[in-house]
């Protein structure tokens, strides 16, 4: 690894190490930002594409069965001569659906159906583990999503809430014009779907909000919530698609449905309709012809700054990876990753395990009581390393119709879906499965699962400058040491900590550390609230979960640095800077500053070396300098 310029770190970690690649750096026109992460996203999308295309082309043959399914859809998903002379045709049985509905009992006859095969309603149901227990699936009712990416965005003074909705409102005027409705026709039922999505704004959390995780566990009685509306019968709704008689249901948005009544009714089932049209247009135009695709990112390019839409053979790429993801990932974990590479990140991550329990034994401030319960928790983490060690029984039963048989790209996502969602909700009251993978093997990022005590690291990430054997130990530390070490600390942030061994939302706490982990969370809140980034300010309460894991894990993966012969804390310090390099566009940044519970990458680099000891001996930082933070300043929480 390069040496760096320790004076040019003294003013700031993160230019030092990336300003050179910074001046260079080009974000692509198809993409909002580059660098770090989404390096490895486009060399694996590469590397991917080839592989599929050569099998696509008949001259490589898939090696098992639902690999030679992914490849069929896959040949649909790249035949834009078809999807073009399909045009929007594939979406109309649905639109007509739809335009057919006389009033709520006519929707209440269809919803089963509609349910299961995932089209918009005005509220969802889904069934995910019970949060107070963990080892059952539980049924969930959501609220829909609105319009803006966030609540904070129809505030009055937003500037950027009126500029995105102007943008979505031409947008889909044109798609529906696309797919047969007359231009006043089309007007109106994007003015009625603002309108909707207005009635649905004020009882939604905000990204802030729905960040607290203690806020999602809403239980309502089953007999209660079938009273939540007084113009479905949502009894009939909810035994139609599970098979049994719940004694709950969980609302992680409880405003939304106390309030139900005053935005599902017969006065607004006009304007509801019309919001079903425009978002099942929004949702499916990609799966149709190639001018449908690309005029339907325009609203979302908008949000994010990014110049032009994908071209024809990525888009192809995405829509059929995404729909077969776990399938494209385990064939991506065995060729790429393999059991070896598995076998030594696994140990790599009980390693990690080993040093974080190490520094819970020794910490000061948790009393005896709650830090053995700690240690419980951490022997009770699960590993997931690279890959699944088997595939979902869903996906074999993922059959693509081709064209001699009556398919299109949509038909065959809607009968995806659909096989999917049945599976879903045939696992309600029944035991959850510990061992099911979420994230793809073929996705770069990694996750802390509270509910189910469990980190999570797919192959993908598992690379350099994250990991490569040709990279130092300190180096590697910097990297995907942190970032195990990251995803343990999600076990003890301000949200994992609300979870015992098993993933039960349950106080493990005693009340005195209770309280001192609150205010060592306010002073993580602190150090990031406000702090200025792309002409705005971060919200140090959105991201504290996020700031807090990277604090224990960066200074884990020191610790565990230390404890090898080659230790060199330059080389941590350096790569730590280098896999959060980042160039993204300026409306690209300012939406994750709403919305991503992560802080952005810069300050990620920067501000967690600032609460390290080390980091001042290693670079010489003196009170004068820029990088510099007085140790009473510095927050140690793990």
């Amino acid at each position: 690894m390069a040496t760096i310029n320790q004076a040019a770190v003294k003013q700031d970690l993160y230019d030092a190490v990336n300003g050179e690649w910074l001046k260079t750096a080009v974000i692509p026109d198809d993409h909002s930002s580059t660098g770090g992460f989404m390096d490895l996203v486009d060399a694996i999308e590469k590397t991917l594409m080839h592989d599929f295309d050569a099998m696509a082309a008949g001259t490589v043959t898939p090696d098992d069965p639902q690999l030679t399914e992914f490849i069929k859809f896959y040949r649909l998903a790249k035949d834009f001569d078809q999807r073009n002379a399909n045009g929007a045709e594939p979406i109309l049985p649905c639109l007509k659906q739809i335009d057919s509905l006389s009033d709520f009992a006519d929707l209440q006859q269809r919803m089963p159906d509609w349910i299961y095969d995932g089209l918009p309603l005005p509220f969802s149901l889904d069934v995910d583990a019970d949060m107070k227990n963990t080892k059952v699936n539980a049924l969930f009712a959501q609220a829909p999503g609105t319009i803006l990416p966030d609540k904070t965005y129809y505030d009055e003074g937003n500037q950027a809430g009126p500029k995105l909705l102007a943008i979505y409102a031409k947008m889909m005027t044109e798609l529906l014009q696309k797919t047969g409705y007359e231009k006043d026709e089309a007007q109106k039922i994007v003015d009625d779907t603002l309108q909707f999505d207005r009635l649905i704004v004020p009882w939604i959390k905000s990204a802030e909000e729905s960040a607290d995780y203690s806020k999602m566990y809403n239980p309502r009685k089953f007999n209660d919530f079938v009273n939540t509306s007084r113009y479905l019968d949502l009894a009939a709704i909810t035994y139609s698609v599970i098979d049994g008689n719940p004694d709950l249901v969980i609302l992680p948005e409880p405003a939304f449905f106390d309030h139900f009544n005053e935005v599902v009714n017969p006065d607004n089932f006009g304007l509801m309709k019309n919001w079903m049209k425009a978002k099942l247009v929004q949702r499916y135009s990609g799966y149709l012809s190639d001018e449908m695709r690309v005029l339907a990112t325009t609203y979302s390019r908008a949000l994010s700054g990014q110049k032009e839409p994908r071209n024809q053979a990525k888009s192809a790429y995405y829509l059929a990876t995404g729909t077969f993801d776990q399938v494209v990932g385990l064939y991506y974990g065995h060729k790429y990753f393999g059991e070896a590479a598995k076998a030594d990140v696994h140990q790599m991550v009980e390693k990690m395990i080993a040093v974080y329990k190490r520094r819970l034994q020794a910490n000061t401030w948790l009393s005896a009581d709650t830090r053995a319960k700690a240690v419980t928790k951490l022997d009770k983490l699960g590993i997931q390393v690279g890959y699944p060690d088997k595939l979902e029984t869903i996906y074999t039963k993922f059959k693509t119709h081709t064209p001699k048989q009556g398919g299109n790209v949509l038909s065959n996502v809607l009968h995806f879906n659909r096989l999917a969602r049945q599976d879903m909700f045939s696992k309600w009251g029944k035991a959850t499965d510990r061992t099911r993978w979420e994230m793809s093997a073929d996705t770069v990022n990694a996750y802390y699962h509270p509910f189910m005590n469990i980190i999570v690291f797919p192959a993908a990430i598992l690379q350099a400058p994250f990991y490569s054997l040709e990279q130092s130990s300190s180096a590697n530390y910097g990297g995907i040491g942190a970032v195990i070490a990251h995803e343990i600390s999600h076990a003890f942030d301000n949200n994992g900590a609300l979870f015992d061994e098993f993933g039960n939302l349950h106080n493990w706490w005693t009340e005195e550390d209770s309280a001192h982990f609150k205010e060592l969370a306010k002073s993580m809140i602190s150090e990031f609230d406000g702090l200025d980034f792309a002409g705005a300010k971060v919200n140090g309460t959105l991201t504290v979960s996020e700031n807090i894991a990277d604090a224990g894990g960066l200074s884990c993966a020191e610790e565990a640095a230390k404890g090898e012969d080659d230790v060199d804390l330059s080389a941590f310090f350096t790569n730590w800077a280098m896999v959060w390099r980042m160039k993204a566009t300026t409306e690209y940044m300012q939406l994750l500053l709403s919305i991503d519970v992560h802080a952005p990458a810069k300050l990620r680099a920067n501000v967690q070396p600032k609460n390290l000891d080390d980091f001042y001996t290693t670079f010489d930082i003196q009170p004068d300098d820029a990088m510099y933070l007085a140790p009473d300043k510095r927050v140690k929480i793990w």
